[in-house]
């Protein structure tokens, strides 16, 4: 008896966790008009993407920070030793001036789990495949 309840608290666990993890991965759709709306003024997604007011982010997962040739990076940004992880680019999107002491990105940070959800998901689609 013992064994099926702890059997059974654990399949409950796991699903759960599960059906968390469908909800952390965002809505690309809804990440898409956010950078639109947020992002889109300084930065640069897709075929055509080139560094403007802030460097494109096209392929930016795993892509070390400041290392695009077509942007001018600020020193803080080039020796951070970043590597742009789900993990790196939510806590820069939520914060950039803690995480990055000195960056030139004139961005307040998003509070909003969903919305950097989302628009990680939308940052997402300009992996290379």
């Amino acid at each position: 008896m013992k064994n099926a309840a702890i059997l059974t608290f654990a399949l409950m666990l796991n699903t759960g966790l599960f059906s968390m993890q469908a909800e952390a991965a965002g809505d690309a759709e809804a990440g898409q008009k956010l950078f639109n709306r947020i992002c889109g003024g300084c930065h640069q997604v897709g075929t055509s993407a080139r560094g403007s007011f802030g460097p494109q982010l096209n392929a930016i997962f795993g892509r070390p920070a400041g290392s695009t040739t077509d942007y001018q990076y600020s020193s803080a940004m080039k020796s951070s030793g970043l590597i742009w992880t789900r993990e790196t680019l939510t806590a820069y999107i939520e914060a950039p001036k803690e995480v990055v002491p000195g960056t030139r990105m004139i961005f307040w940070g998003l509070s909003d789990s969903q919305k950097v959800e989302n628009l990680l998901a939308y940052l997402q689609t300009f992996q290379p495949q």
